[in-house]
């Protein structure tokens, strides 16, 4: 059975510059908006399991959803600290941090809006927990004093806290000493102090969580059931990875609805587009078709080559897009994490499995504008067709 060459669908798509331009360029579109989205998500849900470590463990009040909500008190931390396989340090003392979290508000630079941004009580242990956060300038806080450090996140989007400046909250002026680093993780959108000092402040007498590492992860199970049958205890225990996860599930979602909601929308404007553009092909090269039906091809040829014909549109719309979107990567969004309500950074991530999905999107959008202008060229008459001439 003869093929109808590669480079005579090629040269037909050449031949109608403009029309291959609009109809690449409105799938281009499509598939940016698409990819964005992926991104996007992505984006978001790596810096919040980057957050956590495998072998850290974060133990909350049973039933919160986020440390904010949480409070253990006193008793319960004492309890939580006698349990096995919680890991030591080179001095043999055992790692785990108490820690308190707050809301405060801080007024972004380039809007003027006040926000919510986290204030987290830690101490030493808990920067040692977490050996992504590096001190990029000035100095740590001193235990026990009215000190904080700031991710640069926050240091780049909010006023007032340069090295030096002070945050007048909870009736204490606190004392800007450092800037931290946290890599693309949610610790750099935070403010760092003392737990204990921090707790006075805000007349808090609970922690809002704990934090340990395992002495080895295979024994996280074993040291859960555990909890669970202490009925001193009344919190549970997740990883941290797992649990930072699980604090990006509602905006993640919203973001993957609404921008996969949008895809679709416009993608229906794009299928319709290169439907057209398909059966005004077909149209102008009816003659064409039937003398290529009366030289010996099959209608199987002519179905094939005008489908190839679409799907090489789209890819070439959808290679646009993907490139169009890859630039996004050097975009930063600050925006508020509604299921902890508090301030959020995080970039747009492309990944292989992304880039495959979009260009799978886009061959989809060509597969469907394609199928019945080709159903009609192979369809066609071959008398009428060449009559046509």
């Amino acid at each position: 059975m003869n093929k109808i060459p590669f480079n005579y669908i090629w040269r037909n798509l050449l031949t109608r510059k403009l029309t291959t331009a609009l109809t690449a360029g409105g799938m281009a579109l499509v598939v940016f908006v698409f990819t964005a989205v992926l991104m996007l998500d992505a984006g978001l849900k790596a810096t919040m399991v980057a957050t956590g470590r495998p072998d850290n463990v974060m133990v909350i009040r049973a039933a919160s959803e986020t440390e904010v909500q949480s409070s253990i008190d006193n008793a319960q931390m004492s309890v939580l600290e006698t349990l096995p396989h919680i890991a030591l340090d080179d001095t043999g003392k055992p790692m785990f941090s108490r820690e308190c979290l707050v809301l405060y508000s801080l007024v972004k630079k380039d809007t003027g809006v006040a926000t919510n941004v986290t204030i987290r009580g830690t101490g030493d242990m808990g920067l040692a927990l977490r050996p992504q956060v590096q001190l990029q300038t000035g100095r740590l806080f001193k235990p026990g004093s009215s000190e904080i450090i700031v991710g640069t996140n926050l240091a780049k989007e909010f006023k007032g806290v340069e090295i030096g400046q002070t945050l007048a909250f909870a009736r204490r002026d606190w004392l800007v000493v450092g800037i931290f680093d946290a890599g693309k993780t949610a610790f750099s959108s935070e403010v760092w102090g003392d737990a204990e000092q921090l707790k006075q402040a805000f007349r808090r007498p609970v922690y809002s969580s704990l934090i340990f590492q395992l002495d080895a992860p295979g024994n996280f199970d074993t040291l859960k059931n555990r909890v669970a049958d202490d009925r001193r205890l009344t919190v549970e225990l997740k990883p941290e990875t797992q649990f930072y996860a699980d604090q990006s599930k509602f905006l993640a979602g919203f973001i993957s609805v609404l921008g996969l909601t949008l895809s679709v929308i416009f993608s229906i404007g794009a299928i319709i587009g290169a439907m057209i553009t398909m059966y005004a092909a077909v149209a102008s090269r009816t003659a064409e078709i039937g003398t290529l039906r009366a030289i010996g091809f099959r209608r199987t040829n002519i179905l094939i080559a005008f489908l190839a014909e679409s799907l090489l549109l789209s890819l070439l719309g959808g290679i646009a897009g993907l490139a169009a979107a890859s630039g996004m990567q050097a975009v930063s969004i600050s925006t508020m994490n509604w299921q902890t309500f508090a301030e959020l950074a995080f970039a747009f991530k492309l990944s292989p499995q992304i880039a495959l999905a979009s260009l799978l999107f886009a061959l989809t959008m060509g597969f469907l504008g394609g199928v019945l202008p080709a159903w009609r060229a192979a369809r066609l008459n071959i008398v009428t067709a060449v009559r046509s001439a």
